[in-house]
Parts: structure tokens; C-alpha cells; sequence
């Protein structure tokens, strides 16, 4: 369930589950909405699930486990990966140092499992592990004008510079920390977060306080991180190695061992994995899973697409063969369409996805 959920519907939200969490679908009119986010500025409720971990031995044990070097100065973040023996993706996560406990913002529906399984592994180490889901909410702050908004109603701290980095400050009587973002939906962006019982408060300051901020829900969010380039961990992520989807930003290979790093070591010094993903002009739009391909070889499946509201046109994320070639085909119900791979992001906007799939060799 949404922290604010009575709010939402006051907005004539309409509702979905998302990894087992009820969220904003939309709000109505979610095209007009999704260019005032690319144009001026949005807020959506973000349907993160959220583990703390404290204890001396904090840091060191989350960073044994991970693929990213877990930071070790307050008010710094990380974003990270598990993953299996074989170098797959278990869960993605954004690990931040808040001083005395890590903050971990999962997929909803790990949270639980995360918690399960970490407190079986801590033995002698000093580790506390829970899930405060429901203590937090968790709001994102997108657009050109971002950090214009969040500078209008920041109290007693200025907006943070680098990615992923944190100040602790107040908006009216709530106190809230606001996290600079790593632009996934291809614009400026924060995340706001603060006590649950002060959502309502701070929801209502983020829309209407200062610049106005237009409410946006899920959708939209899968639509412009489509339009960036951004791999979402449900579509594109989830039981692949990360060498294969370009995640560069999430693992440290210099870093000592986790589990799944020898194969994703490997790869990386192999130069390059057995497939990487790809953007597609179409058509048509196709569904999630439709094949693509190379004249009649199947070389992969697309992952994610939509009719782009700011190109007007098909757009897709898919996965196919490292040397899949640029004209491709896609099956669009039952027939086949025209599909040429693109440079990815689709649309270029005021700041560039950290997750944009990166591949050795590829230019900057």
C-alpha cells in the first residue's frame, strides 16, 4: 500500500501492484503529465522497499555481500547489486550511509527475503538487520526545474551536488532528507524522504509549495526511464548478469570478492558479455517478450516499449545478441515489423542516466 494513499485518491489516482505494492498507475492524462516532468518539473511516490542496517559491523558486512563498495562517510550513497553463484541479479538496491545505520531502498517485494537471509548469515558479527517499509516514505523530485523546486522549500540545508550523496534539512515543520538522484528518467532529479506519519505534509509541499510540482505515477516513470535508456530492475535486470545489461555504475570490479564476481570478472576481461541491450525504433509497438530478429534467427526479445509521448513515435528497450546487426525485425501480433537499433538515451534531456547500459569499447 502507498504511504498516502488517501491523498492520491483525492487526485483521482488510479492504482496498481508493482513487485507486491499498491502504487500510482496515474492520474489521468498521463501524457499531458508526462511532458510537464520533461518540461518543468514532477512528483511521484516511489514504492521502494526499505531495510536498515546497523551494528559496528554495518558497513563491512553489506559491503562483503555486495557488488558496489558500500561508502563509508555519511550522507554518501551507493547503488549496488546481488547476485547468484553465476553472476546474476538477485535484487538491485541504493545503499546509503546515514551515520550510525545503512539505508537500503530495495524492490518491495525483497525486503523481506533481504531481511530473512542476511540475519542467518551475520553469526559473531555485531549486525542488526530490519524492515522498515512502513516507517518511510519516499518521494521523487524529476525535471529540468528539480533542483529550482527543491531549492524553493529546502530549509536549513542547500540542495545536494553530487549523485547519490544526501543532506538532512526540513520542508515547513517536517524534517527530511533529500538525496541527489542518478537521473534515470533523463532529467534532474532528488528523492525526498522522511517519516511516514509526515507524508501527507510533505507531499503537499513538494506539489504545491514553491515551483508546483505535477503529480505523476507509474506509467509515466516506466515511460520516461524508456525514453532515457534506463534499465528498470522488474523489465530488464532481474536474472541477468550485469555485464550483459551495461551496468557499469553498479559494480566495483576492483573490489574484493562477492558472490557471482568471479563470473562477472570474467566477462569483463573476456571484453564483452553474450548479449547487451539495445534501443529499438519500431513500427509498431510491440509486448514485452515479442522476438526479435535477424531475418528468421531469433536473437533476443524485447524487454520494455511504448509509444514515446515526447517523440511521438514506438520506442523499445531489448536485449539481443552482442552482434546483432543494426536493421532487425520485430514480431508485433503476428506479423513482422521493421525495428533498427538507435542510440540510446531516445530523447535527450537535463541530465543523463547513470544506468544507461555502458559497454566496453563504446564511445562516452
Amino acid at each position: 500500500m502507498t504511504v498516502i494513499e488517501g491523498v492520491h485518491e483525492n487526485h483521482g489516482a488510479a492504482f496498481r501492484e508493482v513487485a507486491g505494492r499498491r502504487v500510482v498507475d496515474h492520474y489521468g492524462k498521463p501524457e499531458r503529465v508526462h511532458r510537464a516532468v520533461r518540461t518543468v518539473v514532477g512528483v511521484i511516490e516511489m514504492g521502494y522497499g526499505v531495510v536498515t542496517v546497523t551494528g559496528e559491523d554495518r558497513v563491512d558486512f553489506v559491503d562483503d555481500a555486495v557488488s558496489n563498495r558500500v561508502p563509508t562517510t555519511d550522507g554518501e550513497g551507493v547503488y549496488a547489486l546481488l547476485l547468484d553463484p553465476d553472476g546474476a541479479v538477485e535484487t538491485d538496491m541504493y545503499v546509503y550511509n546515514a551515520g550510525e545505520r545503512l539505508l537500503l531502498f530495495v524492490p518491495p517485494d525483497r525486503a523481506d527475503p533481504l531481511v530473512e537471509d542476511w540475519r542467518d548469515k551475520t553469526f559473531v558479527q555485531d549486525v542488526a538487520i530490519s524492515d522498515a517499509t512502513d516507517e518511510f516514505a519516499v518521494f521523487g523530485v524529476h525535471g529540468p526545474q528539480a533542483t529550482e523546486k527543491i531549492a524553493s522549500v529546502l530549509n536549513h540545508a542547500p540542495s545536494p551536488d553530487e549523485s547519490l550523496s544526501f543532506v538532512r534539512g526540513t520542508m515547513v515543520d517536517a524534517g527530511v532528507t533529500v538525496i541527489r538522484g542518478d537521473g534515470l528518467v533523463g532529467e534532474e532529479g532528488f528523492e525526498v524522504v522522511c517519516a511516514a506519519d509526515v507524508a501527507d505534509e510533505v507531499f503537499d509541499t513538494l506539489e504545491n509549495r514553491g515551483l508546483n510540482a505535477a503529480p505523476f505515477g507509474y506509467r509515466t516513470w516506466e515511460a520516461l526511464t524508456l525514453e532515457a535508456g534506463t534499465p528498470l530492475f522488474d523489465t530488464e535486470i532481474e536474472g541477468r548478469l550485469p555485464n550483459a545489461v551495461g551496468l557499469r555504475n553498479a559494480v566495483d570490479f576492483e573490489k574484493g570478492c562477492f558472490v557471482g564476481q568471479e563470473v562477472v570478472a570474467r566477462i569483463e576481461n573476456r571484453g564483452r558479455p553474450p548479449e547487451r541491450l539495445v534501443g529499438l525504433a519500431c513500427e509498431r509497438v510491440p509486448e514485452a517478450g515479442a522476438a526479435v530478429l535477424d531475418g528468421d534467427a531469433a536473437v533476443g526479445e524485447v524487454t520494455r516499449a511504448v509509444e514515446s509521448p515526447t517523440l511521438g513515435e514506438p520506442v523499445a528497450l531489448a536485449a539481443v545478441d552482442y552482434d546483432a546487426p543494426t536493421d532487425l525485425r520485430v514480431r508485433v501480433d503476428g506479423d513482422e515489423v521493421a525495428a533498427e537499433r538507435t542510440a540510446l538515451p531516445f530523447v535527450e534531456g537535463s541530465d543523463d542516466s547513470a544506468r544507461r547500459p555502458r559497454y566496453p569499447g563504446d564511445a562516452a
